[in-house]
């Protein structure tokens, strides 16, 4: 269940930076940030990305790590591909989840269970820009001259129960998703970095089938 909420949990990414979030500051201008984050997200149909994941378990001296493709397209549809070191494919078409692990394939209603009900929202939030305005979250937004960092502390029940905070980096450029990172209450955290991205790229719609 949680690695399944940690993969889902990737369209809207971040990293912790601890404490007071080291050579980041208050964003001076939180209705201007908000404006103007919604108006990129809005302009952005399709991202195209690879990505790094970083797991820390806390029973652990070393990092997890694993590569893969990362495709989104409005309106929500999000595939993850692993290909290293092992293959794990989770697609997400609107309230439709299909994971296959190995020859393992399994398909879970979004609306059947409030907490990925919850999840899918934030992923909807952070893809139309307006992640500011979950209730499910209390937020704050850092930065630095290259990046804003979004803070996601949840209050809803579910997502506080998993996760202490979730860290939404962008990329002030274009807004786009640079990184994130789940912290749970057990001590494990998980990290996602987005590499090559290609906004609006042209992505067929047969990449997010679900049968």
């Amino acid at each position: 269940m949680r690695k399944l909420i940690s993969l889902i949990l990737v369209l809207f990414a971040a990293i912790s930076l601890k404490a007071q979030y080291t050579g980041y500051s208050p964003v001076a201008d939180l209705a201007k940030f908000k404006a103007e984050f919604s108006a990129a997200t809005q302009k952005t149909s399709s991202i195209k990305s690879d990505f790094v994941q970083e797991k820390n378990l806390s029973m652990l001296s070393e990092k997890i790590t694993s590569k893969g493709k990362f495709w989104f397209k409005k309106e929500s549809m999000v595939r993850m591909e692993y290909n290293h070191p092992y293959q794990y494919l989770m697609v997400l078409n609107k309230d439709k989840i299909f994971i296959k692990d190995g020859q393992k394939e399994n398909k879970i209603s979004a609306r059947s269970n409030k907490l990925f009900q919850q999840i899918n929202k934030i992923m909807i939030d952070c893809m139309q820009g307006t992640a500011l305005n979950n209730p499910d979250f209390k937020t704050k937004v850092f930065e630095n001259k290259n990046n804003s960092l979004i803070e996601l502390t949840p209050v809803a029940k579910g997502l506080k129960e998993l996760f202490k905070n979730i860290n939404v980096i962008v990329d002030n450029k274009d807004f786009s998703v640079t990184s994130i990172e789940m912290q749970e209450l057990s001590g494990d955290n998980t990290l996602i970095r987005f590499t090559n991205k290609e906004l609006n790229a042209a992505i067929p719609d047969s990449l997010f089938t679900i049968k």
